[in-house]
């Protein structure tokens, strides 16, 4: 992935103007955060503040409708992820605008990346795709889209049309995996599994819009250590970007089932946290982090209720790199400091 900087200083101040580390290269890790945060990210490359606005394209997906099987992911609950005026019967453009306003007062946003989110987002006839993708990138404002999908769901003139938009405006894909473990992808009812993955990799690759891949932490039977070797094996691979949360449970679904019956019981937030700075210490710099946490609605949350807001659970683990004197990518050079086991792992059970 070929990052684009923009020419003018002034607008690298909030990355150069204060004192940095040497051990941090000031165009990717950000000082304060100490990895290479996606915001940040598009920051450089488009030279303002950039916010993705969720859209729902009226998709399914193929674990669902019986094309590959039926009751989809055991944790699925759309409505886990989706803002009130996301409906698939609501047409593209109000929702885009609603966001889009949204984004402007809560972040002073300028641009925006158009996210069809729900579902599997490739998971149609190709005249729909062109349809929807193009009226999202009508407005003036939008620089891109980032479309969420699996690696099952990905024709090759699904392919061709995000590498025609690629030539001319941002595209991300964002394909969900969630686990490496092939014991674990059955579990979860995901009808797909890793060699898939790698297939929709490798036909993705090197067409000009970037990757991202999505990966959840906190399945039964799922150790921390391998966890953290997911670590090295997307190090290995064409990620531009990733998605990380802990295993949460909502209403109506399977897993909040499983959670009341006493078969999943969930990561404490110290546990979640120490894992996943340990797998930023292991994970290359040119990876941008998109998301750390997850998080549902009150209405429908069951666990883990650790009764932080998303500012809280974000800098929970800013504090913690922080605290450990650590960063992203810092265990590939050596350079972490050796901190004792006790206290790398302090609170975790």
């Amino acid at each position: 992935m070929q990052q684009i900087y923009p020419k003018s200083d002034r607008l690298l101040e909030p990355f150069t103007s204060r004192l940095v580390p040497d051990f941090m290269d000031t165009h990717l890790i950000h000082p304060d955060l100490r990895f290479n945060s996606y915001g940040s990210y598009l920051r450089r490359r488009f030279g303002c503040r950039v916010s993705k606005v969720n859209v729902d394209g009226g998709f399914t997906c193929p674990n669902r409708d019986g094309n590959r099987g039926v009751g989809g992911c055991i944790y699925c609950d759309n409505r886990s992820f989706s803002p009130d005026t996301i409906e698939e019967t609501i047409p593209i453009e109000s929702q885009l605008l609603a966001g889009m306003a949204y984004h402007r007062t809560r972040l002073g946003s300028e641009k925006f990346i158009v996210y069809f989110q729900k579902y599997s987002n490739t998971y149609a006839p190709v005249a729909r795709l062109r349809e929807l993708y193009f009226r999202a990138l009508d407005h003036p404002d939008v620089v891109g889209i980032s479309v969420g999908t699996r690696p099952d769901c990905l024709s090759d003139e699904a392919l061709d049309l995000l590498e025609e938009i690629a030539r001319e405006r941002y595209v991300c894909l964002e394909l969900g995996l969630q686990s490496m473990d092939e014991k674990t992808l059955h579990w979860l009812n995901r009808c797909h599994d890793f060699s898939e993955y790698r297939v929709a990799l490798e036909r993705s690759a090197g067409r000009g819009f970037e990757i991202c891949t999505h990966l959840i932490h906190g399945f039964p039977g799922e150790s921390r250590e391998s966890f953290l070797k997911a670590a090295e094996i997307i190090s290995s691979l064409p990620v531009d970007s990733l998605k990380i949360h802990q295993l949460h449970a909502v209403r109506g679904t399977v897993l909040a089932e499983m959670y009341f019956r006493g078969e999943f019981i969930p990561l404490t937030h110290q546990q979640y946290v120490t894992s996943v700075c340990d797998f930023l210490e292991r994970l290359p710099p040119r990876i941008t982090i998109q998301r750390l946490y997850g998080s549902a609605p009150l209405a429908i949350r069951v666990a883990p209720e650790w009764n932080l807001k998303n500012n809280r659970m974000w800098y929970s683990i800013v504090h913690e790199l922080k605290r450990r004197g650590t960063w992203q990518g810092c265990r590939l050079t050596g350079a972490c400091p050796a901190l004792p086991s006790l206290q790398r792992v302090i609170g975790d059970s």
